[in-house]
């Protein structure tokens, strides 16, 4: 994807990539007629090994990918792999599924939860469209006061669709996902998630998964090493990721270098001013995380609450920002549910020991997600000694890094 819409010779690219051949195609749709074309190119020389156009109805579009892998593989003299019997498709299931992963992915939950629930009523066999359903209640989960219901449908929907497609690798990762959130078992919960990058090596959320497990661990370098392998398959999906990783890690140089890396190329994302805040905060640099802090609100539109970040910095330093958005948050939970993590986390950046362990076991007893990775949120190390701290990590079952 690196490379679309780029004028440069294939040569350099296929160089680039490392590859002897390049794929190139495009697909079009028009009701319900599907118009495909696909060539092979051989790199060195630019030349066309193989082309071919298919015609196909929206129904038969499962089968469509297989049949063009099995030519190419025959033009290329080695074996694919012998297809796994297809599976009917319903267009329209398929298409509610598409429409919601997209909304999922942009942050649009509730809308992404309709078109989910749409594709398994049309298609109460479409696996997918489970594995959408169970996403959905695993994301709803991070934003209600009790999520055990949500949680409890996330697993049923995401054990629905490993028991209709056991090959599918998103089944798998839903389970993984649901297990590992809602049972707290890590065992089971990578199991799965193993089991999803056996079936496909290629499946860049799975390690991005296996890469939060770890991190949960105190396995920190082979958490780091997951999320690298992730990023690899697919820079573009996760690009606040690897800096994460390494904030977890407590390397705070490799984060920021990571960071400013991608900055370059895209100055004007508040996601990663957002994360330049945080690992300047972890790194002690407060005057630098305020400055971030505020761009990253001025190029998310809300110029209102930087300004007063900055007013709030002025009169009282970085426990002025902080007090201001306890304030804030305060506010907002008189009205939707705030987790008490959100008020731990700005607790324990002010070192207010009481209220922030006040917080985090109200955050216990609700069962909140956010709590897997209270260990490696770096602003809660000075509670490692702390005996309602550790009583908190032994009740989810974690190793303890203290």
């Amino acid at each position: 994807m690196q490379y679309k819409g780029a004028h440069r010779p294939l040569p350099e690219i296929a160089r680039e990539l490392g590859v002897d051949g390049v794929l190139e195609g495009s697909i079009a749709r028009s009701g319900d007629k599907v118009h495909m074309t696909v060539q092979l190119i051989q790199a060195p020389s630019d030349t066309h090994v193989w082309a071919e156009s298919y015609d196909r109805n929206a129904n038969d579009l499962i089968s469509l990918p297989t049949e063009a892998a099995q030519t190419i593989a025959r033009k290329l003299n080695s074996a694919a792999l012998p297809p796994a019997p297809p599976r009917f498709v319903s267009a329209a299931a398929h298409d509610a599924y598409l429409h919601g992963k997209f909304l999922w992915y942009r942050g649009k939950n509730e809308e992404a939860g309709e078109y989910f629930r749409k594709a398994t009523e049309l298609q109460p066999d479409y696996a997918l469209g489970w594995c959408g359903l169970a996403d959905y209640y695993g994301l709803r989960a991070w934003s209600v006061r009790d999520p055990e219901d949500s949680l409890a449908k996330e697993e049923a929907y995401a054990i629905k669709a490993v028991e209709l497609d056991d090959s599918l690798p998103d089944a798998h990762l839903s389970l993984g996902g649901s297990i590992f959130v809602h049972r707290w078992d890590w065992d089971r919960s990578q199991q799965e998630v193993t089991r999803a990058i056996q079936l496909d090596p290629k499946f860049a959320q799975a390690h991005h998964f296996r890469a939060m497990i770890l991190a949960v661990l105190n396995r920190d370098q082979e958490a780091i090493e997951a999320q690298k392998k992730a990023t690899e398959l697919d820079p573009f999906a996760r690009p606040w990721a690897l800096p994460r990783a390494y904030v977890w890690a407590r390397q705070y140089d490799a984060a920021l270098a990571a960071t400013l890396e991608q900055i370059e190329t895209t100055p004007r994302d508040a996601e990663f001013h957002e994360l330049l805040a945080w690992i300047y905060r972890c790194k002690g640099l407060h005057s630098q995380a305020i400055q971030e802090w505020e761009t990253q609100l001025s190029l998310s539109g809300d110029e209102e609450s930087a300004a007063s970040v900055r007013r709030a910095f002025q009169r009282n330093g970085y426990k002025g920002a902080i007090d201001w958005q306890l304030s804030q948050l305060k506010k907002k939970s008189a009205t939707q549910y705030v987790s008490p993590f959100d008020f731990a986390y700005c607790h324990a950046q002010l070192g207010e020991r009481e209220q922030t362990l006040a917080s985090l076991e109200g955050a216990y007893r609700q069962h909140a997600a956010q709590l897997l990775w209270m260990q490696s949120e770096p602003a809660f190390d000075f509670l490692h000694s702390d005996e309602r701290y550790r009583a908190i990590i032994r009740g989810i079952g974690l190793p303890p890094a203290y």
